[in-house]
């Protein structure tokens, strides 16, 4: 059976290339890319030669399925790159990928650079746990539904986007996460020209305004703060909203629970002492 290898290049510095992924593409009877320039000048810049290329970007990877499969079938082995980095992370991959595990071959990768984990381990923020939300949709409902889910995140979340937009998703996290909320900005990862920032959503608002933002940047936001933890007057409201819907005992205890995020048993022992008081009084 064929192999399909990922192979991770460089983001910038040539001097990240590992021997392992030239070993990789020197051996590859195709070598699946965005864009063959690109690829060819980094192949001639490390003395691969005779490799044919091909092109697999996002309009052109699912029309190359059939030939890396015919490849793979025959034995052959298949590399694949995009121009910098780590193959299917917000780059083609995915679905080469996909179909080659559906007809049973093997999927490997050589390991190397990815901008989201170098900016997420350099940043300064909690990388224990974290969310990696790739480019926004540049407008409409869908863009709206990933802020609100990215700024609601609990876990450090990881986005790229581009320079000419920077200002704009700034201005939308400002906007729902307020002033205080940690971000870290990162571009040119790896080149002549790296810069880390790192302050609250406010002063990013300032910085990104007062300056030309230049070559993709990494955003790194820290996680939500936890809701404050339901007491029980507001748990008491909560059912009595509930109920008033004619809704059941057991019904509203398990609404109530899961809106705020506390034990059944709680809210079901204050649901049945509110039920044991006489009508006309309230419970302090």
């Amino acid at each position: 059976m064929g192999t399909l290898v990922l192979v991770a290049t460089p983001i910038g510095n040539l001097g990240d290339m590992s021997p392992r992924a030239i070993e990789a593409l020197q051996n590859s009877a195709l070598i699946c890319c965005e864009d063959t320039r690109r690829t060819g000048g980094l192949l001639s810049h490390f003395g691969i030669s005779g490799v044919r290329m091909a092109i697999a970007n996002e309009h052109t990877e699912t029309a190359r399925i059939d030939e890396v499969l015919n490849l793979l079938s025959a034995g052959q082995t298949v590399a694949l790159v995009t121009d910098a980095g780590t193959p299917g992370i917000s780059d083609p991959g995915e679905r080469l990928v996909r179909a080659a595990i559906d007809h049973h071959h093997v999927v490997s990768a050589v390991p190397g650079p990815s901008a989201d984990v170098m900016a997420l381990v350099i940043s300064g923020l909690p990388c224990h746990r974290y969310v990696f939300d790739g480019f926004l949709p540049r407008r409409g409902p869908e863009r709206q539904q990933r802020l609100r889910e990215a700024t609601g995140e609990r876990r450090t979340v990881v986005l790229y986007e581009a320079p000419h937009r920077l200002a704009r998703t700034i201005d939308d996290l400002h906007a729902i996460c307020g002033d205080d909320r940690r971000v870290v900005l990162a571009r040119e990862l790896t080149k002549m020209h790296e810069e880390v920032w790192r302050g609250t959503l406010a002063e990013a608002v300032t910085h990104v305004a007062t300056r030309e933002p230049q070559g993709e940047y990494v955003i790194v936001l820290d996680g939500a703060e936890p809701p404050a933890q339901a007491d029980d007057n507001d748990i008491r409201a909560a059912l009595t909203e509930q109920l008033a819907t004619s809704a059941s005992t057991k019904s509203a205890v398990a609404t109530v629970a899961q809106r705020l995020g506390v034990p059944k048993n709680r809210v079901y022992d204050i649901a049945l002492s509110m039920s044991a008081q006489p009508r006309g009084t309230s419970a302090s």
